[in-house]
């Protein structure tokens, strides 16, 4: 009887601890750039917009010929992925990650070294049409899905 009544309480206290084990997902992104409270190097931090995809849906600011467009926030397995494109003189001049999964520490390494190489392709190649990150495919998905809508809403065309 004394046998049973170990098995059953480590199969409860099993349980309960199954339970309350914490996963990454799509709703635990954090805002871009930070890896235990400090920037990560080449990952900028963009203007705070939510990581709520319900709340953002890519939005344009003109002042003079320059043009700051946001994506949306781009849910993806991993975490939310949002960017702002800075365009000027029919060029991309800048992309800021205002999001990506951050939420615990493979997250921070794959996008601390992901992120600035999506940039330096978009920027590049002055289109979202780049490939993706070895290693960190859903974040290079959701980077390029935000870019291109940013892109678009900007009515963007790329100039030789």
């Amino acid at each position: 009887m004394r046998k049973i009544t170990m098995w059953f309480l480590a199969t409860i206290a099993v349980v309960v601890l199954l339970f309350s084990y914490k996963t990454s997902g799509p709703g635990s992104s954090l805002s871009a750039g930070t890896v235990d409270g400090a920037t990560a190097p080449g990952v900028g931090i963009g203007a705070g917009a939510p990581a709520d995809p319900g709340t953002s849906r890519g939005t344009v600011g003109r002042s003079g010929s320059t043009t700051v467009a946001d994506g949306p926030v781009v849910q993806t397995k991993r975490g939310n992925v949002q960017v702002q494109a800075h365009l000027s003189g029919g060029r991309i001049t800048d992309i800021s990650p205002v999001t990506v999964p951050n939420d615990n520490n493979r997250s921070r390494e794959i996008n601390k070294h992901a992120v600035p190489q999506l940039r330096a392709e978009a920027l590049a190649a002055q289109s979202a049409q780049i490939d993706a990150v070895s290693g960190a495919t859903l974040t290079s998905q959701g980077y390029t899905e935000s870019l291109q809508a940013a892109l678009d809403s900007a009515q963007f065309q790329a100039k030789p």
